[in-house]
């Protein structure tokens, strides 16, 4: 049997229930209900999923790569000489943007050619873009 650990509580916490800026009486009860509700409004594999997606778009080697995806399909060595990569750097971030669904590979004989697989986020990152040069 795995015994229950009590839920701790921040001195902040308390601090903030006695300061009545807080409508909480019972410290411990609002702890406990704060925790809950990260576990009502968040689902585990969803949040994974979507840091993975937001560790992807965090790099500017991918997001130049997804630019240039925007404008066509490419080669492998293409993207190579365009951002002056490695193959095996290339490949790298190539292989992260498709283990995140951003990017789709196609084999025709020896060469591998990329393409977005998901054209609306790249909306999205022209926006935010826009938005940060602004």
């Amino acid at each position: 049997m795995v015994a229950k650990r009590k839920p701790v509580v921040s001195k902040r916490l308390e601090r903030l229930v006695k300061s009545s800026i807080c409508p909480a009486e019972d410290v411990t009860k609002y702890a406990s209900e704060l925790r809950q509700l990260v576990h009502e409004t968040t689902e585990e594999n969803a949040l994974k999923k979507q840091s993975r997606l937001f560790k992807a778009l965090a790099d500017k080697t991918r997001l130049k790569i997804l630019m240039l995806l925007n404008t066509r399909e490419m080669c492998v060595c293409e993207i190579m000489v365009a951002l002056d990569l490695t193959q095996p750097t290339a490949s790298h971030h190539l292989g992260i943007l498709e283990a995140v669904e951003l990017a789709k590979k196609r084999r025709e004989g020896k060469w591998i050619f990329y393409s977005l697989k998901n054209k609306r986020i790249m909306k999205l990152i022209k926006e935010s873009m826009k938005k940060a040069v602004t």
